[in-house]
């Protein structure tokens, strides 16, 4: 109850998807994050594309109807060659929108690049990477699918954007480890997400 009473702001972070949609739910108590859930939506792939973005705002509806939240950050789209798959997550985030908007709920966009420069300090930074750094900032904050991790990573950065507050530093000497890999282009995020866009 007291706890509940020092809540200063709920964010709701959203990682778009047809198959599978992350989701987190972040506290900020005292200018500081406290994550509250981490989980992903899944949606029957063998299902018509217009069914999936219906059960898309029907399950988001109730997961904003349980937390309330009071802002949504979204994870924008990656501009790429494969039109068509563009076109699918774009219309799923969309409907992101749509649900918030519905429910007067304000909506921020920050672009992979910019999430990722806010968690790990590299915007080239892998999934894998930004998942491990949220561990490190948060401990005992884990889920199997990357989706959830980059949707608590898009509600901390906007936390950090519209606080002017730095996301957390990895470990006692307040540096964050540089990230090593490739880059976040279309073509690798298909290749690590196959079952994303179907």
């Amino acid at each position: 109850m007291g706890e509940s009473l020092a809540i200063e702001k709920v964010i709701l972070g959203v990682d778009p998807g047809t198959v599978v949609m992350g989701y987190s739910v972040i506290h900020i108590v005292k200018g500081k994050v406290q994550p509250v859930v981490l989980d992903v939506l899944k949606f029957n792939a063998k299902l018509d594309h217009y069914t999936r973005l219906s059960h898309i705002f029907e399950e988001l509806s109730k997961v904003v109807e349980l937390y309330k939240p009071d802002e949504m950050a979204l994870e924008a789209p990656f501009f790429g060659k494969n039109v068509q798959s563009m076109l699918k997550l774009g219309r799923a985030q969309g409907v992101c929108m749509a649900t918030a908007l519905s429910k007067k709920i304000p909506v921020f966009e920050y672009s992979p690049r910019l999430i990722k420069q806010s968690i790990v300090g590299n915007g080239n930074a892998s999934k894998e990477q930004v998942s491990g750094m949220l561990q490190s900032m948060y401990p005992g904050v884990s889920h199997k699918y990357l989706d959830a991790s980059d949707a608590l990573a898009a509600a901390v950065c906007h936390h950090s954007q519209t606080s002017g507050i730095p996301a957390p530093k990895h470990g006692s000497g307040g540096k964050r480890p540089k990230a090593k890999g490739k880059g976040g282009s279309w073509e690798a995020f298909i290749q690590q997400n196959p079952d994303r866009l179907k």
